[in-house]
């Protein structure tokens, strides 16, 4: 009785109130547990996403779920205490695509070849971030093509979830078409989507974490969903663990693939956290305080996946 609301004060006050300064960025701790939360169920698509598309070229569905949440944490630490924005970063579904798809299948790259490409690129991300290059960039980049950029990214995670959940499917002759809607995982994904389109239309707040509870309670009662408990001893990473092959990444031929991770890492950190960075207010007189750290701590996490297996990470 005592013992907890003694700790709780003590975090709040000492931990958060000094470290993350929540009054002088107008929120509190209630706020941001249930922001975290969210982000957190949002996101988490993406621990069992990513492994079955790495799986495509040849990489470990245990390893690579694992290294996911570990890497992932990583990035996000130094966002917290570096930068202090409430913003997560995870790995980004497009860089994935092109590294397996592109350059695993197509050009015949083994994925330790290519995690090597993505590391070089990733140190050029990192002495980019560290002189301020990309801070220069969202400053002189025009207002037009930071929105455009945003709503790109916006509508490729869009269409992945649409076409996963099988509300769209692939069509020779259309390219995309109606999926199919007697399916009970389609249904279900769209009960969710309009639960959460209905609790932010009433202004229900934490809206969109409700709606995913919802969607998966009926899912369980259901059995759509089994329910195995909430903790198990992670897979082991060793398959996929400092395999990175540099030797080889050191290749005239790699050059594009090397400027390729660059170029999409670059833009799609800078328009997101443009896009993040207006809608919670963070832009002031069209600055971005802190763009500086938040971009070495984005840059950071992509040179420390290489304890593990993925391309880039994504700002939320």
């Amino acid at each position: 009785y005592f013992t907890v609301p003694l700790y709780y004060h003590l975090f709040k006050m000492y931990w958060v109130e000094k470290i993350f300064k929540l009054k002088e960025n107008h929120t509190n701790l209630r706020k941001e547990i249930i922001g975290g939360i969210t982000t957190f169920i949002t996101m988490s698509y993406i621990i069992f996403v990513q492994p079955a598309v790495l799986s495509v070229c040849r990489m470990d569905k245990g390893a690579v779920l694992t290294a996911t949440a570990l890497s992932s944490s990583f990035a996000m630490l130094l966002m917290a205490f570096l930068a202090n924005y409430p913003i997560a970063l995870a790995p980004a579904m497009g860089h994935n695509f092109y590294f397996v798809y592109t350059v695993c299948l197509v050009m015949g790259i083994s994925w330790q070849v290519a995690l090597g490409a993505n590391f070089i690129a990733g140190l050029i991300f990192v002495i980019f971030a560290f002189f301020g290059l990309r801070e220069k960039l969202i400053n002189s980049v025009p207002e037009s093509l930071k929105n455009v950029i945003c709503v790109g990214i916006g509508l490729l995670i869009t269409m992945i979830g649409l076409q996963w959940s099988g509300i769209i499917a692939a069509n020779k002759n259309t390219i995309v078409s109606i999926g199919d809607l007697n399916n009970p995982y389609t249904i279900l994904s769209i009960f969710g989507l309009i639960t959460i389109s209905l609790f932010l239309v009433i202004r229900i707040k934490g809206a969109i974490l409700w709606g995913m509870l919802i969607t998966a309670f009926f899912a369980i009662v259901s059995g759509m969903v089994e329910f195995k408990g909430v903790i198990s001893k992670p897979p082991s990473i060793a398959s996929t663990f400092l395999k990175l092959d540099i030797k080889k990444t050191l290749n005239w031929n790699l050059i594009g693939v090397i400027f390729t991770f660059l170029f999409l890492d670059l833009f799609d950190t800078v328009g997101t956290l443009i896009g993040l960075g207006e809608e919670a207010g963070f832009i002031k007189k069209r600055k971005f305080p802190r763009a500086k750290k938040a971009l070495l701590s984005d840059a950071l996490g992509t040179v420390g996946n290489f304890i593990r297996n993925f391309n880039h990470y994504q700002l939320y």
